[in-house]
């Protein structure tokens, strides 16, 4: 069935991107991408495009919710497609402490979903409106969720409890990790280059590294939810415990405050007066804003102290790999995390690095530092291509 056709949805906080797919030569080809933006925002963006770049729409409107949005990409997608879809397939952030591995969606996947929607409130009930809106639209075409957690599942328990009473361990409180669908891609990518000793840096809105060991996840800096870590663009990160206490106590927050000042209003935007984008944070900091320096300097620290880490827990370091949109495309970021690294034997080309190549470390360099594009909705379709050749849905054998 070389061109039967996967729809890939994947949705972040205010975000959607959609992706169709097709097996051509034993790989998943992009045939359309629609992607909408600022959703919830008084501003928003919708666009759908070919896989050579080139726009069939475009159109600046507002986007209420992640439902809006897919409604009306999927009428741009049915005007510009007229195949017929074999699977449609989720990114869904969360699978909780039972949905270990990515798999096709059915009534009790869903009723497990919505058991542990507190693993990630931000997340999970959007994902499950998602798939309630694609049930909706392509009736009887079997649906697959790939969770973001899976690819963690490698780690062992030394990496995975917290210091807490066993019986919240017993009860799914652990680190689990996440961005499992794009360490994934890139691993894939690497192929037969993927050194034993990797740490992956994928750094967007949402930031973590994870530190590879001959392919396999042994450590990971988020935790139990996408808020844990390093400091993120609203997300606070790791804190002191002591601190939320603080808040309990003396300011008298609810659990829904705190979750709004963790998630929406900490992280970079806390440290720079209000800027989120590390784009905007770079123009304020080279115009000389203090506060938007020191918000790059901490989160930069931060990535450098963690890979630092991993190092030790890898026993050695052979690659570090920047992925994410501030991976990608922050130099400035990039050669602030490697400056103080090199104790490890990792240095960085500043020709390279300015010119965003692949390759960023110089020919001495111990350690090979690269640049990678994070392609988790194409990892989404192999995964669900797989998963219909496995169980003879959708028409395989």
């Amino acid at each position: 069935m070389p061109d039967s056709v996967i729809l890939v949805i994947n949705t972040g906080s205010s975000s959607l991107k959609l992706g169709l797919y097709a097996e051509r030569n034993g790989e998943e080809q992009l045939l359309l991408s629609g992607l909408a933006d600022g959703i919830g925002r008084s501003e928003g963006k919708l666009q759908l495009q070919e896989a050579n770049g080139r726009t069939l729409q475009s159109e600046s409107r507002p986007l209420a919710t992640q439902q809006d949005a897919f409604r009306e990409a999927i009428r741009w997608i049915a005007e510009s497609f007229q195949g017929k879809l074999c699977a449609v397939g989720h990114r869904v952030v969360h699978g909780g402490p039972r949905l270990l591995a990515h798999q096709r969606i059915s009534p009790a996947v869903l009723q497990e979903l919505r058991a542990c929607a507190h693993f990630a409130p931000l997340h999970i009930p959007t994902a499950l409106a998602l798939i309630e809106e694609a049930e909706r639209a392509y009736p009887g075409v079997p649906q697959f969720a790939c969770f973001d957690t899976a690819f963690h599942n490698t780690m062992s328990e030394t990496a995975t409890r917290f210091a807490l009473p066993i019986e919240l361990f017993n009860e799914g409180i652990r680190r689990y990790g996440f961005h499992g669908l794009s360490y994934e891609s890139i691993i894939y990518q690497l192929g037969p280059d993927l050194p034993d000793r990797t740490v992956i840096a994928h750094l967007g809105n949402g930031a973590s590294l994870a530190a590879i060991k001959r392919g396999q996840s042994v450590d990971t800096t988020m935790g139990l939810t996408p808020t844990g870590g390093i400091p993120m663009a609203t997300r606070s990160g790791d804190l002191d415990p002591g601190v939320l206490l603080y808040l309990l106590r003396a300011k008298h927050v609810n659990a829904d405050s705190l979750e709004t000042l963790l998630n929406h209003d900490a992280g970079l935007k806390a440290l720079s007066g209000g800027r989120s984008d590390m784009r905007d944070l770079e123009a304020a900091a080279n115009g000389g804003d203090q506060a938007a320096q020191l918000a790059i300097e901490i989160f930069c620290t931060a990535i450098r102290k963690t890979v630092a880490a991993y190092a030790a827990v890898l026993g050695g370091l052979d690659m570090l790999v920047f992925a994410g949109g501030i991976g990608e495309h922050s130099c400035r970021v990039r050669h602030d995390v490697c400056q103080g690294l090199d104790f490890l034997g990792m240095t960085v080309d500043d020709l390279g690095n300015q010119s965003h190549r692949r390759m960023i470390s110089t020919q001495e360099s111990r350690v090979r530092v690269c640049i990678v594009a994070s392609e988790e909705d194409r990892m989404i379709a192999r995964h669900g291509r797989a998963i219909m050749r496995d169980t003879g849905v959708g028409g395989y054998h």
